[in-house]
């Protein structure tokens, strides 16, 4: 297996698991992606093809997120690549060719989330608040409403969406025991989840574990001491590509590139 030096020929250093392409110390803003995973429910895609490089429309997942970032003006980002990391930092590379600027922190093991994040924080400790996005999820949420709800008494901040039921939906009549309407798929608006996309300020480091999942250890304590922030997003784009049919959905959303994705199809995935 090459060595991940020779993978990459413009790597600028290599050390204790970080690579820098250019990624500069001190920048207004930067995100990181988590891209460590091992996607066991899209193989056999993901034996030989990290689901962050999965094509939806023509595009590696990863791709369209440096859209969405940079229709938001971040143009640098940290990738935490554990599994089949050569082959995200061959496609990837400095991200000249996404007009990026991308460097990586590397897993030797699985960390899970909240380890994931905390490897990174030699890249982030100097930050005033930086951006963190699933390396699965797809969306056209607003970041910066995320960021701004950081800093003062708020260590982080969590993006919600509603509830997308997996199945159709039938409503009736409880009188009469007649159907009156069929909605496919809709969001559940009495209940919200985690979309994947954070925001925090370097507090998060002292936090974070040395291994493990970000919600089930730091959430929880965070919340506990009223330092996380939630900001709703009822009716952005979001999906979380987890399996084949998202795969074929996500590629029917995004055709006509990202800037033709709209809140109308919020519950297309």
């Amino acid at each position: 297996m090459q060595s991940l030096e020779r993978v990459v020929p413009s790597v600028n250093s290599v050390h204790e698991g970080f690579i820098t392409l250019g990624i500069s110390p001190n920048r207004p803003m930067k995100a990181l992606i988590l891209a460590g995973g091992f996607g066991k429910r899209l193989r056999p895609l993901t034996e030989s093809v990290p689901k962050p490089l999965l094509e939806v429309s023509g595009k590696p997942i990863m791709a369209w997120q440096f859209e969405w970032l940079k229709s938001h003006g971040i143009d640098e980002a940290i990738v935490c690549a554990g599994y089949l990391k050569e082959k995200i930092v061959s496609e990837i590379g400095s991200g000249s060719k996404y007009q990026m600027k991308v460097g990586y922190v590397i897993e030797e093991e699985p960390l899970g989330k909240g380890g994931a994040i905390k490897n990174a924080e030699h890249f982030l400790r100097n930050e005033d608040k930086f951006l963190v996005i699933n390396g699965d999820v797809l969306t056209n949420i607003d970041p910066e409403r995320l960021l701004g709800k950081v800093g003062k008494s708020a260590t982080g901040c969590i993006a919600v969406i509603p509830l997308p039921s997996p199945y159709g939906v039938v409503k009736y009549d409880r009188r009469t025991m007649l159907a009156k309407e069929f909605l496919e798929k809709p969001r559940i608006m009495e209940y919200w989840i985690n979309a994947g996309v954070y925001a925090f300020t370097p507090e998060i480091f002292d936090w974070l574990p040395q291994k493990g999942e970000i919600e089930d250890q730091t959430f929880p304590q965070l919340a506990g001491e009223g330092k996380l922030a939630v900001v709703d997003f009822a009716d952005a784009f979001w999906t979380s590509v987890d399996s084949y049919k998202d795969l074929e959905e996500a590629s029917k959303v995004f055709s006509n590139g990202f800037a033709n994705v709209h809140s109308s199809t919020a519950s297309a995935v």
